[in-house]
């Protein structure tokens, strides 16, 4: 009775945060189906949004809650796969790992779709959670509950043509005609609460995993043991979170994310494509380059954060 009247108290919310958004300024959505919406500073499309405002009312963290944060298309599924199989290490090995049948997105879920699918991975002792929520949109319990987060950032310039590409691939599946290439709060929040939020860098993680997920386990509070070190745990972690590992996988090549969802569902191949930093130089001119290094400065001169 009482998941009844929740489920209907979740629908009223649904009803009055459509309604709400409905009034808000919109723009085109780069690619994506449908109009995207301004909210406080940012853009949303319409399904991201009513879940950031139904997390807002109903999410409850607990202190023992890791967060993982990100912007879309800067690292979110690698960093899934490492503090996945990080804290399921002694559970699961490289050949009973969910990660062999499951996407990363589908292991570790995002907050703003599937955070009351969380509580059943709370209870199986996995505490992560997913978003792409800013930092001053996060549910207030987050912050007051004292949990960790870790955020994730990127490159502009790769973060930009990765968007591009993953645009592009779902139009391409959707038989749509794709667009045009030529078409900071955490950083402050790591500096002020180092031992609740940890910042990386996608740059960082890339060029040496091994040192960074030990820094990652650490944070979280599952540290790898000297006996771990010397079987080389960490290594295998890696090995097995690997791009060319994960995007090989036959869950990753030919299922769908969100096959209930039918304005969410997206194949899965899409997430992958290379990874890899830099890639930016083999698609962006230089005067975009130029323009997007220029709205960064503009954006970020007064942080300290240098990418």
């Amino acid at each position: 009775m009482e998941s009844h009247i929740e489920k209907q108290d979740g629908d009223v919310l649904q009803k009055s945060f459509k309604e709400m958004i409905s009034t808000l300024p919109k723009g085109n959505s780069w690619g994506f189906p449908g109009d995207v919406y301004q909210y406080q500073g940012f853009w949303f499309s319409p399904p991201f949004l009513q879940g950031a405002l139904l997390a807002q009312q109903q999410f409850q963290a607990q202190p023992t809650d890791i967060i993982l944060c990100s912007s879309p298309r800067t690292g979110a599924a690698w960093l899934k796969s490492l503090t996945f199989s990080t804290i399921t290490r002694t559970t699961y090995d490289d050949s009973t790992t969910p990660l062999l049948s499951k996407m990363p997105h589908d292991v570790v879920p995002y907050m703003e779709f599937d955070h009351i699918q969380f509580s059943t991975n709370r209870h199986l002792g996995i505490p992560l959670l997913a978003t792409h929520l800013p930092y001053s949109f996060l549910p207030r319990s987050i912050i007051d509950s004292g949990c960790k987060l870790i955020y994730i950032c990127r490159d502009p310039k790769d973060t930009f043509v990765s968007l591009y590409h993953i645009v592009a691939r779902y139009n391409k599946s959707q038989n749509t005609q794709p667009i045009q290439l030529d078409e900071a709060r955490y950083w402050k929040a790591s500096l002020e609460r180092p031992d609740k939020l940890m910042f990386l860098k996608y740059e960082d993680l890339a060029e040496d995993t091994v040192l960074y997920l030990k820094k990652i386990a650490e944070f979280m509070g599952y540290p790898f043991s000297s006996e771990e070190q010397q079987q080389n745990v960490p290594e295998n972690i890696v090995k097995m979170c690997s791009f060319d590992n994960l995007s090989g996988l036959e869950v990753n090549k030919t299922g769908r994310h969100r096959e209930g969802y039918e304005n969410l569902r997206i194949e899965n191949n899409i997430f992958f494509r290379k990874g890899k930093p830099g890639d930016w130089k083999n698609y962006l001119t230089t005067e975009m380059a130029q323009r997007l290094d220029q709205r960064t400065m503009q954006k970020w001169s007064s942080s300290g954060l240098s990418l």
